[in-house]
């Protein structure tokens, strides 16, 4: 087993640090404080072939594979947390294109977003229906050259700006996770509208909205693969989500440490730099350690997904560990920073806030557990 990356891996990591250290970082303090949606830097991102980089050249995508979209992602999230889910949910949009979609499909949809011309959104969520998808009630009615939808989607990423939005609605009666179909939504169908925009706690750089649907007609050639899919084609894109969402806490986490570390150097107290005390040191080296255990565990779901393996329950490890680790990274960071970390002229006020969602979004940690013991005791 070989631990190393290779040329191009690296390369890709050392030119998404160098945008993100120069496009991103210096400008994420403001967005946060004005909630401002980063559009420009996100076409440059398009650009540079950020925005897919799990698809395939013949659509448009860079084609480099998921352990260098993972390097990537964690080198955006370290700048800036809230363009890194942005990053994260178009790519993830982009997953159930490729494996499901219709060749018109594809050329319609998944070469602009793999192209970042337009970016995705993924609308599964509802007032009612959150962890339980079989809680869903949003309804497509089939109306023979098109679907009649009704219902509400909320905590919608990137929903007011998303060029493609994959859907997830109830076609039959049964209340499960069966009778689930997908469709591909567009701005401008009759009937669509994007509601609220949510006063969010972090990551208020990115876009979270309610998307409204009321007797919304959806072509037939919308359909994603057939009806009653909707459940498994949900669950292939969150598996893929989940290295994103591991991708993310590792970057905010590695800011965390290096805020701490540069924190803990300047800072004096007693006639001394705090870092020189025991229990601040083993604040940094906990996180260190942790941090290095969560790497491996993301690039080894990525991996496995790059090779065509079954990663599953690697994902939702590595997402569960991640996210829980950065977290923890958080609040020792600001332990360290004192007083001083509590006030938003320091990054890790932001940082603290940024990665709580991490442990909720994209399933909870409790949702992570439940899959990591179905796939290991083979339920």
């Amino acid at each position: 087993m070989s631990f190393q990356l290779t040329s191009e891996q690296e390369m890709i990591r050392l030119m998404a640090r160098e945008f993100a250290r120069k496009e991103l970082e210096p400008f994420a303090h403001a967005w946060d404080e004005q909630e401002t949606f980063p559009v420009e830097a996100l076409r440059k991102m398009g650009g540079l072939g950020l925005l897919g980089m799990m698809v395939p050249a013949e659509y448009g995508g860079a084609g480099v594979g998921a352990v260098s979209y993972s390097l990537a992602l964690q080198e955006i999230a370290y700048a800036c947390a809230s363009t890194a889910v942005t990053m994260s949910v178009t790519n993830l949009s982009q997953d159930p294109l490729f494996k499901f979609g219709t060749d018109a499909q594809k050329e319609r949809y998944l070469a602009p977003l793999a192209r970042g011309e337009i970016i995705g959104a993924f609308a599964i969520t509802e007032p009612g229906a959150g962890s339980d998808p079989g809680g869903m009630v949003m309804r497509a009615e089939d109306r023979g050259d098109h679907y009649r939808v009704n219902g509400t989607k909320v905590f919608i990423t990137n929903g007011g700006y998303a060029g493609s939005i994959i859907l997830v609605a109830r076609t039959g009666a049964e209340k499960s996770g069966r009778g689930l179909t997908a469709f591909i939504v567009e701005p401008g169908l009759p009937g669509f509208s994007v509601g609220r925009k949510e006063d969010k706690m972090g990551l208020r750089a990115s876009n979270t909205v309610e998307l409204i649907f009321e007797d919304c007609l959806i072509p037939k050639e919308n359909l994603l693969a057939k009806e009653g899919h909707g459940f498994r084609i949900a669950m292939v894109a969150l598996d893929s989500g989940r290295i994103g969402i591991a991708s993310q806490s590792l970057g905010i986490a590695r800011a965390c440490l290096d805020e701490a570390i540069q924190y803990a150097k300047s800072r004096r107290q007693f006639g001394r730099a705090i870092g020189s005390f025991q229990a601040l040191q083993w604040m940094i080296a906990d996180t260190a350690t942790e941090i290095e255990a969560a790497h491996w565990l993301t690039l080894n779901a990525a991996d496995r997904k790059d090779q065509g393996l079954s990663f599953t329950r690697e994902a939702s490890m590595a997402k569960l560990f991640a996210s829980e680790m950065a977290n923890r990274a958080a609040y020792r960071a600001l332990q360290i920073h004192g007083g001083y970390g509590y006030m938003k002229e320091y990054k890790i006020e932001r940082l603290y806030r940024d990665v709580r969602v991490t442990a909720i979004y994209e399933g909870t940690s409790e949702i992570q557990r439940i899959v990591v013991a179905r796939e290991s005791m083979g339920a």
